[in-house]
């Protein structure tokens, strides 16, 4: 079942487990965050998940719905990964991992028709590509290379029924950024949380939420601290990694 350097790790607080590898992909605190940040509807309803990844999100938000997922990765590898590990916790009835272009998806699987897109994208802008030592999956993952930012919030767009949600996790400092796609959009701002790494830091993460063609409103949702002055995990972050004691 698994390949080369894949290992099988928990999702502790889901009590699932997912494929990962050090040298293709292993699943950051920010898939945790957004899975736990966006709206989902207990039941009914479909969520698309764009950028998935190997899956991580899906899974999380499994344990959250019983409505149908859809998850999208360009690369082969991660969506191979993606799928065997929907296999492996027996989710293929609500999970589905479709390998292809984000910017194809509206056409591929249908304009206006979902009610939930969940998107971790790529943060990085291509020229911001410094580091010529990680592998070629890292680097489609982290930098805009095949997606933009402003390519991601239109797909999330075009796949949401009128009144359906977005939910994005980004760096902070592109906030304006994805506000600005995100109106241009007809998706309306109207949830941002704030992601500090420690008391006293600037915040490095942002979690935000809009809908489609929603009224102006927003709600600026109290701060969230990772790490406590013991360098460990908060309440919070400890009770979202691994439930509640």
């Amino acid at each position: 079942m698994l390949v080369d350097d894949e290992r099988l790790d928990y999702l502790l607080a889901e009590d699932l487990r997912i494929i990962q590898s050090p040298s293709v992909f292993s699943f950051s605190l920010d898939a945790v965050l957004l899975a736990r940040f966006a709206y989902v509807p207990l039941k009914r309803g479909t969520i698309v998940d764009l950028c998935t990844g190997n899956g991580a999100i899906p899974l999380f938000l499994s344990a959250r719905t019983e409505s149908r997922i859809i998850g999208v990765e360009l690369q082969d590898r991660l969506a191979h990964m993606a799928r065997r590990s929907v296999a492996y916790n027996g989710l293929e009835q609500q999970i589905e991992i479709i390998e292809g272009d984000v910017k194809n998806m509206p056409a591929q699987l249908g304009f206006e028709k979902y009610d939930v897109v969940t998107c971790n994208p790529p943060y990085f802008p291509a020229h911001e590509m410094s580091d010529k030592n990680i592998s070629e999956h890292m680097a489609i993952a982290r930098h805009e290379l095949h997606l933009t930012l402003d390519e991601a919030v239109l797909s999330a767009s075009q796949l949401l029924k009128q009144g359906g949600k977005a939910a994005f996790v980004h760096r902070s400092g592109r906030l304006i950024d994805l506000i600005t796609a995100m109106r241009a959009n007809r998706l309306e701002p109207k949830r941002i949380r704030l992601v500090y790494p420690k008391a006293g830091k600037e915040a490095n993460t942002l979690l935000i939420e809009g809908i489609k063609d929603g009224k102006p409103d927003l709600k600026i949702l109290p701060p969230l601290i990772v790490y406590g002055d013991n360098g460990e995990y908060t309440e919070e972050v400890r009770e979202l990694l691994y439930g509640s004691e």
